[in-house]
């Protein structure tokens, strides 16, 4: 429990210092309603995909297939939607069409988590080799799929989901947080979710315990797949389009924000509380540099040093309170 509080504090400390500098640097700028909401427009896709990779994570895992499946799912509901809706005039029964379209598309991310949890709990592949070669042939499959085009023009009602707002507060952000809080039931408050720690925590045990492992690892790369898919609903509602290639230079930035936020690569401990406080310190220093207009890649090498810290304050927290407790 210790550990749990520390990590919660330090990552809170971080977040006040972070908002506190890119306020000092920019105090005119940063504190709008302008700039918060663009913040919240930005943080739920990025968020979603972080919390599929967390969860693999958990078992002591990795899905390097997460951006793939979103732009699957992505491509399959936008091709659904433009060949059956016209924007400029729907037809009757258009939002029968909408859902469809949108069930089709987390069902194929559904499909593809099952065809990982095959594959690393069925005939035990490395889950790094497993979805690296699914990541690969999804890639090459959504290519083929457009032929390298975008499809574009999508309903009015599917456009909201990435752009639209609710008394002010964009609806994407509010999908994030029910996702988050579903989340954080299932990991904290089911059978499954407590099952996935111990199996990240200690395959072995958590096998004489009684757990099937491998019915464990499955569950979980389809719950990683579903929010893959929820995270593409709001990717293509933004953009307006599908594309093959959407979203790549996030796939690193979803680890980063896993470990950042307590997660450990070994598995056995991490939460949603976690994962969301770094969301939200990255997503500060991402707004701040950008209303100073500096460079997109010196924010990445901040964010580096950021999870530096973090690790190199944890490791020194983690030593002393060794040292207290012998």
């Amino acid at each position: 429990m210790k550990f749990k509080l520390s990590q919660s504090y330090i990552l809170g400390l971080i977040m006040v210092a972070v908002f506190i500098s890119m306020w000092l640097l920019n105090p005119r700028q940063f504190l709008t309603p302008g700039n918060f909401q663009s913040m919240a427009f930005q943080l739920p896709e990025l968020g979603l995909l972080s919390m599929a990779m967390m969860v693999t994570m958990l078992t002591g895992g990795i899905n390097l297939s997460i951006i793939a499946t979103a732009n699957m799912t992505g491509i399959v509901t936008a091709l659904i939607l433009t060949s059956t809706i016209d924007p400029a005039a729907p037809p009757p029964g258009a939002a029968g069409l909408i859902i469809l379209a949108i069930a089709a598309g987390l069902a194929t991310a559904l499909v593809i988590g099952l065809i990982n949890g095959v594959l690393i709990a069925g005939l035990n592949v490395s889950p790094i080799l497993a979805t690296l070669g699914m990541m690969t042939l999804i890639n090459g499959l959504t290519i083929v799929i457009t032929k390298g085009y975008v499809i574009s023009g999508l309903p009015t009602a599917v456009r909201f989901i990435g752009n639209g707002t609710i008394a002010g507060i964009p609806f994407c952000t509010i999908l994030f947080a029910l996702c988050a809080f579903a989340l954080a039931i299932i990991l904290n408050r089911t059978p499954i979710g407590f099952k996935i720690y111990m199996l990240g925590s200690n395959p072995t045990a958590s096998y004489f315990a009684g757990i099937n492992n491998r019915t464990v690892l499955f569950k979980t790369y389809l719950l990683s797949s579903l929010y893959a898919g929820i995270a593409a609903m709001i990717m293509i509602s933004r953009f307006n389009s599908a594309k093959a290639g959407y979203g790549e230079s996030y796939l690193l930035v979803t680890v980063l924000a896993s470990v950042l936020g307590g997660t450990s690569a070994s598995g056995g401990f991490g939460r949603v509380a976690g994962i969301v406080m770094a969301l939200i310190i990255l997503q500060i220093v991402s707004s701040g540099f950008n209303l100073l207009r500096v460079s997109s890649f010196l924010t990445i090498a901040i964010w580096g040093m950021i999870i530096i810290v973090v690790m190199v304050v944890n490791f020194i927290s983690t030593n002393i309170q060794e040292r207290r407790a012998t």
